[in-house]
């Protein structure tokens, strides 16, 4: 994936511009489909063999993070430079070219307000869909990129600080651009509902902090943004995440706040794989084939396998450092590790015989099963 000179993209830290084809032992990853022609003045992302192998056992950390979030910058400049040259003239194009230019000039002035416009969660489907929209020949409202420029971020946010980690994200329940996370948004919250979110949250993270330490520091680093969700029809807590919202984490609040700390880790992960999949293809397009998920009653293409077994890795994973620490309930925690170990192992299994991935892919599935074994 080439970054976009437009708007001053580049590689960030953590991302090897020269990584190599390769994926041997100490060879770079390199981002992009193979093959694809990509403008010379262009710099290539990849990442370092070590942190593609991380990144598989769901051990990145924060340098998988500013590896996986430089691809995400230079993502949504791309996508922005695409709609500046799909507009036409007429309504809104005034306004667009004046908060590009606003916008392009911060990353020479501002470069960590240039990073912070372009990685609103939001930014990602807005541009998109208005991309998709010109493509339909439909209306879109181009000007609304000076809303990104110029406003700040909408909604509350919560400082949290435990253990020397801390984390401030945004409880997102105003946002008019919210992406959609398949269940419905609940919002605006009243004084005494941000309240409670507020101190979930608060308990949610003394239990990543202190016993979940590095999926902790990744969530602090990737993370800005929670989008209230409401719960289930049965009254169950649900989370999402959003291919086109990374950094954004939608869930209605539980009563349990283990299971708060469960669902940042888990939505954390479906994040880290998307941005993943932006820079390194493991698989090839989701075609008619579809495969027995252990966790669902309906089969899902290669893509929807692969993302939920990597998620429940971290789910295992959680389970399995719950009962280590001693913490929570022992019987759930060993029997709920126990389950997801199992289920994980199956789809691990069945990508690796699907004949769908890549090269790569493999390597990320095959250090994915690794991973789940050593949780046994």
């Amino acid at each position: 994936m080439g970054a976009s000179a437009g708007v001053g993209a580049g590689p960030g830290p953590g991302v090897d511009p020269g990584a190599g084809a390769g994926a041997g032992a100490g060879a770079g990853v390199a981002a992009g489909v193979p093959g694809a022609r990509v403008a010379a003045e262009l710099p290539r992302h990849g990442l370092d063999r070590a942190v593609f192998m991380a990144i598989a056992a769901a051990r990145g950390g924060p340098e998988a993070v500013r590896a996986l979030r430089a691809g995400q910058v230079s993502k949504r400049a791309l996508l922005l430079l695409a709609l500046e040259r799909a507009l036409p003239d007429g309504p809104g194009r005034a306004d667009f070219e004046q908060a590009y230019a606003e916008l392009r000039a911060l990353r020479a002035t501002d470069p960590p307000r240039w990073e912070e416009i372009l990685l609103r969660p939001e930014l990602d489907a807005w541009t998109a869909d208005c991309l998709r929209g010109l493509t339909a020949g439909e209306a879109v409202a181009p000007g609304v990129l000076g809303e990104f420029v110029r406003a700040g971020r909408r909604g509350e946010p919560v400082p949290l600080e435990c253990d020397g980690l801390r984390w401030t994200p945004v409880i997102d329940h105003l946002g008019p651009y919210r992406a959609s996370y398949g269940r419905p948004t609940s919002g605006p919250l009243e004084a005494a509902e941000l309240a409670a979110w507020r101190d979930a949250l608060a308990q949610a993270w003394r239990i990543l902090a202190t016993r979940h330490h590095r999926h902790a520091q990744a969530v602090a680093a990737c993370v800005t943004t929670l989008v209230p969700l409401r719960p289930a029809p049965g009254g169950e807590a649900v989370s999402a995440a959003a291919r086109r919202a990374y950094g954004s984490v939608a869930a209605s609040r539980p009563d349990d706040p283990v299971l708060l700390a469960l669902a940042l880790v888990h939505e954390f992960l479906h994040i880290q794989l998307g941005a993943l999949l932006d820079l390194v293809p493991l698989h090839r397009p989701n075609g008619a084939a579809v495969y027995h998920a252990p966790w669902r009653p309906d089969p899902r293409p290669v893509g929807a396998l692969l993302q939920g077994a990597y998620a429940h890795l971290g789910v295992a994973g959680f389970w399995h450092a719950e009962l280590v620490a001693g913490a929570s309930d022992q019987d759930r925690a060993e029997r709920e590790s126990s389950r997801w170990r199992a289920h994980t192992a199956a789809a691990v299994g069945t990508l690796l015989d699907s004949g769908e991935l890549t090269t790569h892919g493999r390597d990320f599935v095959s250090e994915l099963g690794r991973a789940v074994r050593r949780l046994g």
